[in-house]
């Protein structure tokens, strides 16, 4: 039996990760920011599906916790029947849009902390809790492709995310653990207040410069994320994995 970290996993692209692994029989730790009954209702699900889960706070933008953090979660894992996690998924996140010329250094830092700052250092603080051979994967964007007005901050994080993973896959390739990096596209989902989702005018304009012809859903990210994971691909490490269905192509 395998087991799952996923941060940010009480909704969104998160949620959706934690039910498609569930349904391929991994178990599942999530961490929830703030909305402890939204986290509940994803591990009822989770559970539903056969599987063990359990959902821990973490506010990921403060890297000091993250020392107690890792103590509770290996307390987790044994009380799931594990002693080690199999999958980490770096996924919590938020994103802020604002022009170049007028985004602050508040809104630049806070960036920072919670994509950058806490893929590295909650990581590196989880490592002794991942097995030997286990996997990774990071989440980007496709903004760190192509240009968008607004995003820039967000998107240089993201950037950056991906030159991570390269340097992460290299220094713990000797332990046989791969690590790789999904970039979605624009996706149906309340981040970033919802705006793929809500407004037609934008998901309409997704549309139209999407080789698909439409805004991705939610399941096209967990499906992904959970075929990188379970596959047996373990050689494949280092690798940035854009599911955008061809936006901007």
């Amino acid at each position: 039996m395998t087991i799952a970290l996923i941060t940010g996993g009480s909704r969104g692209l998160g949620r959706n990760t934690a039910l498609h692994l569930a349904r391929k029989g991994v178990d599942i730790v999530l961490t929830y920011n703030s909305n402890r009954a939204a986290a509940e209702a994803v591990v009822a699900e989770v559970q539903a599906a056969g599987v063990k889960a359990a959902a821990l706070p973490l506010d990921v933008s403060k890297a000091g916790t993250f020392a107690a953090f890792a103590e509770t979660l290996a307390s987790t894992l044994k009380t799931l029947g594990h002693d080690r996690l199999d999958f980490l998924v770096n996924n919590a996140g938020t994103g802020i849009h604002a022009s170049f010329a007028e985004t602050t250094e508040e809104q630049f830092d806070q960036m920072v902390d919670i994509h950058l700052k806490a893929t590295f250092f909650l990581t590196q603080r989880l490592l002794p809790l991942i097995r030997d051979g286990g996997r990774i994967v990071n989440t980007s964007s496709g903004l760190a492709r192509f240009s968008l007005p607004g995003y820039a901050a967000y998107a240089t994080m993201k950037g950056g995310i991906e030159t991570l993973t390269r340097y992460m896959a290299r220094e713990l390739g000797p332990r046989g653990i791969s690590v790789n990096v999904v970039a979605p596209g624009a996706i149906e989902t309340d981040f970033g207040g919802g705006g793929v989702r809500d407004n037609p005018q934008v998901n309409g304009f997704i549309a139209s410069v999407t080789a698909m012809g439409r805004a991705g859903q939610p399941d096209d990210i967990g499906a992904a994320v959970t075929a990188l994971l379970t596959a047996e691909a373990n050689w494949m490490t280092g690798q940035r994995l854009e599911v955008s269905g061809g936006m901007f192509q």
